[in-house]
């Protein structure tokens, strides 16, 4: 340990200390520090101080599975990386791939081994060489493991360490406390070696919960993280990191300790050579997301959660409203910090997120017209033994067939502004392949898995993608080129840093704007996006235009007179308006 930065030293033991009051903490910290840098490696002589040099707006991200795409001949990594390579090698820096390790159910996330590739995708070997060609993103499937995982039979068998790996509680324990996001019975009765034990199970009884109480498990989990940053992983997303520390009488949801492990492990992250990103993923209400930010010590990013309800909503309703009011209260990111922005997930569009920001008669109404549009609805056990909407599942795609008052003729107009709106925000916009490639619901997914969450993850076979997408008229070579032509304009525009400073504009419901400013103050971008089915008409002089500058609409090519006349916006048009083309 005299080996490492005396910094480092004690800023890692003052936060084992805080995690595990009464274990030998310089022990446990000797061990995490050398589990994270074996052998010969070495930690940077200082911290890497927070700034905005992780990212730029020439970022952003696709989220897919490693097996989108398959065909039946190829390792589906093999076709992945040829997608990749051939449709948005151009367009995207960052690829997210769902977990690819071996499962047993939850399309990957009951990992039964975090240090093999599932041999049905592919091997290390396809990962690394994503790794090589894009910002590779990775999940830490921290807070629970699969019932068939060797470390579960081994603590079954009673076999040390893992007997002590689980998170154990009593069917008589008070549990009224724990805030839940799935319906089923919290606690599962499993044989051992020492006879009947109730395992916790956050999310399905596949999935059972690790036991951070144990320092041999963090250690175990860092391991896997060096692991993967050695496989060239450069964003590390903490997979329901909220639920990881459990203590009964409690919610079990963001305790001091989850959040002391979230900077345990952005301190580690900060001081390795190697610039990785710390991504958590909490679907959660606003205030509550915000809170892994920390004081520019815990993630460098967080999902923008929130988004994805408030857009559908916006779009749905005709109506900037709420958006417009989140939006006003969002608080710029810290220095070092960024929002991952996106509109749809592997996931449904969670709606705990849009709890204190759309009232019970709106979230009842965006669920009906969801439903309309073919969508579905999963739901939560609440403490009263009820149950509440937790997340929406249909394809955002599908989502925007219509509104409220039905189907319509505008779903690709209507989508387009949807991710033209994400894609503008403070921070880094993140695209789901289905978005990308405007795929529909796979009701046939469905009813095969039995679980809602397989309408919005279809598995396309590769030689008919890429047919439709050869084919400009059809709907997916349409999306796709748009949304190119759009990522590749942003990408070009100092204003669309992730940190570049934003202000929201007031222009009424009709409409969502906001300002966006570059870091130097160089360049601004009004970002003004129109929410209905109506063509809309705005004084040039209400966006307050600095008159003297050229001004243009970077999204059309249209220059725009600061002083006079009227902006059309034809329905759901968005307009980038700047001083720089």
């Amino acid at each position: 340990m005299f080996a490492f930065n005396s910094q480092l030293r004690r800023k890692l033991l003052a936060l084992v200390k805080s995690i595990y009051p009464d274990g030998d903490a310089p022990h446990i910290a000797r061990r995490i520090l050398e589990t994270f840098w074996p052998d010969s490696a070495a930690p940077r002589q200082r911290a890497r101080p927070p700034g905005n040099s992780l990212w730029s707006q020439t970022d952003s991200v696709v989220i897919t599975y490693g097996n989108s795409f398959i065909d039946g001949e190829h390792k589906p990594l093999d076709l992945l990386h040829d997608f990749l390579d051939r449709y948005l090698g151009d367009a995207i820096t960052g690829v997210h791939v769902l977990p690819f390790f071996p499962f047993t159910s939850d399309d990957g996330f009951a990992v039964t081994d975090y240090e093999a590739v599932n041999s049905t995708l592919g091997d290390w070997a396809d990962i690394n060489r994503i790794g090589d060609r894009f910002r590779l993103m990775s999940d830490l499937v921290l807070n629970h493991l699969s019932s068939q995982s060797r470390w579960f039979n081994e603590y079954r068998q009673g076999h040390e360490p893992y007997d002590s790996y689980f998170f154990e509680a009593s069917p008589d324990d008070d549990l009224s406390a724990v805030v839940r996001p799935r319906a089923h019975r919290l606690l599962r009765e499993v044989e051992t070696s020492r006879g009947p034990r109730h395992v916790w199970c956050t999310f399905s009884h596949d999935q059972v919960d690790l036991n951070f109480a144990n320092p041999d498990v963090l250690i175990d989990l860092l391991r896997i993280m060096r692991l993967h940053i050695d496989h060239g992983v450069r964003i590390i997303r903490l997979d329901a990191v909220a639920f990881i520390w459990k203590e009964i009488g409690t919610p079990c949801i963001h305790l001091p300790q989850t959040h002391d492990i979230v900077r345990l492990m952005r301190l580690l992250c900060d001081y390795t050579e190697e610039r990785v990103v710390l991504l958590t993923e909490t679907n959660v209400p606003n205030a509550e997301n915000l809170s892994y930010f920390g004081n520019r010590n815990e993630a460098h990013a967080i999902y923008n959660f929130s988004l994805p309800p408030l857009i559908l909503h916006a779009l749905l309703h005709g109506t900037s409203r709420y958006l417009n009011h989140w939006q006003m209260g969002m608080p710029p990111a810290q220095l070092g910090c960024t929002y991952l922005n996106f509109t749809a997930s592997h996931d449904g569009i969670g709606m705990r997120p849009a709890e204190g920001l759309l009232d019970d008669a709106e979230i009842t109404e965006t669920i009906e017209t969801v439903k309309q549009f073919g969508g579905r609805v999963s739901m939560r056990a609440m403490p009263d033994g009820s149950q509440k909407p937790y997340e929406l599942n249909i394809a955002f795609f599908d989502a925007m067939k219509g509104t409220v008052a039905g189907p319509d003729e505008w779903q690709f107009e209507r989508f387009i502004c949807s991710q033209t709106i994400m894609m503008g925000l403070e921070g880094i916009p993140a695209f789901y392949v289905h978005s990308l490639l405007g795929t529909g619901n796979d009701h046939d997914g469905v009813e095969k898995t039995g679980h809602n969450r397989a309408i919005n993850r279809h598995r396309w076979d590769y030689p008919s993608l890429r047919g439709k997408l050869d084919d400009p008229r059809s709907v997916h070579a349409r999306v796709l080129a748009e949304m190119k032509r759009r990522i590749g304009v942003r990408s070009r525009q100092s204003g669309f840093h992730p940190n570049a400073t934003q202000f929201t504009m007031q222009f009424g419901e009709q409409l969502f704007g906001f300002w966006r400013q570059s870091l130097d103050r160089g360049q601004s971008i009004f970002a003004i996006h129109n929410v209905t089915a109506e063509t809309i008409t705005v004084p040039a002089l209400s966006i307050n235009l600095i008159t003297g500058m050229t001004w243009t609409d970077l999204l059309t090519g249209e220059a725009i007179d600061p002083a006079h006349g009227e902006i059309e916006f034809e329905p759901y048009q968005c307009r980038w308006i700047s001083n720089r083309s």
